[in-house]
C-alpha cells in the first residue's frame, strides 16, 4: 500500500519540498508516495521509452521521459512515462531541457504496480486528459492488457496482437504481445 505523507501543503509548498525516492505526487491536497518500481514495471518502462525515442527523437517529433514530474492545474504527478511532442518540450534559450515541466504530457503512460490502486492510477491519466493530454495508456502486467484512453472517447481494451494507438505523428506500431514480449529475456 502507498503511504500518504504530510498533509495540508499547498501545491506551491509541495514543490518546494525535497524529492523523495520513490517519487511523491500531489493529488487533491494529499501527498502520496508512489511504490518502488519492481522488475516487470522497470523492464516495460525502460524498453517502452527506448522504443518511442528510437523513432521520435532523431526526427524531433517527440520524446519519452521516464518518471518526469509534471505539475499543472492543481496536481503534481510523476507518470511512469510522459511523452511530449517536440514543440511542447520546455527548452532554455541555449537549447537545453528545463528542469520544470508545468504542463500535461501529450501522451501519459502508467504501468500498474502490485502495490498500486488501479483507480488512483487511472485518475491521474484522466486528469492528464482533462488538462490537454491527447492519449493515455494504462498497462496491466498481470492480465497482459493495455487500456487506451483518449479525451472525449470511450476507453478501449487492447489484448494480444491488437495494435495499440500512439500519437498520430509517430511512425510506431506496437501490439500488446510485443510490449509484454519484452519481459521475456531468456
Amino acid at each position: 500500500m502507498v503511504d500518504t505523507l504530510a498533509q495540508g501543503l499547498t501545491l506551491q509548498a509541495f514543490l518546494q519540498q525535497p524529492e523523495t525516492t520513490p517519487a511523491s505526487e500531489y493529488i487533491d491536497g494529499e501527498v502520496i508516495q508512489k511504490p518502488m518500481p519492481k522488475g516487470r514495471h522497470s523492464g516495460l518502462q525502460g524498453k517502452l521509452c527506448a522504443v518511442i525515442n528510437q523513432v521520435a527523437e532523431d526526427q524531433k517529433v517527440a520524446y519519452a521521459f521516464p518518471e518526469l514530474r509534471c505539475s499543472f492545474g492543481t496536481r503534481s504527478i510523476v507518470p511512469d512515462i510522459a511523452v511530449f511532442r517536440w514543440d511542447r518540450i520546455p527548452f532554455t534559450a541555449t537549447g537545453s531541457l528545463r528542469d520544470n515541466f508545468n504542463l500535461a504530457p501529450d501522451w501519459t503512460i502508467e504501468i500498474l504496480s502490485p502495490d498500486q490502486r488501479a483507480n488512483k492510477v487511472l485518475g491521474n491519466i484522466l486528469y492528464c486528459l482533462e488538462h490537454g493530454s491527447h492519449l493515455g495508456w494504462f498497462i496491466d502486467p498481470d492480465d497482459l492488457s493495455v487500456l487506451f484512453l483518449r479525451s472525449q472517447q470511450q476507453p478501449a481494451l487492447y489484448l494480444g496482437d491488437q495494435v495499440i494507438p500512439v500519437l498520430s505523428d509517430l511512425d510506431l506500431k506496437l501490439t500488446v504481445n510485443q510490449v509484454f514480449g519484452w519481459l521475456k529475456m531468456l
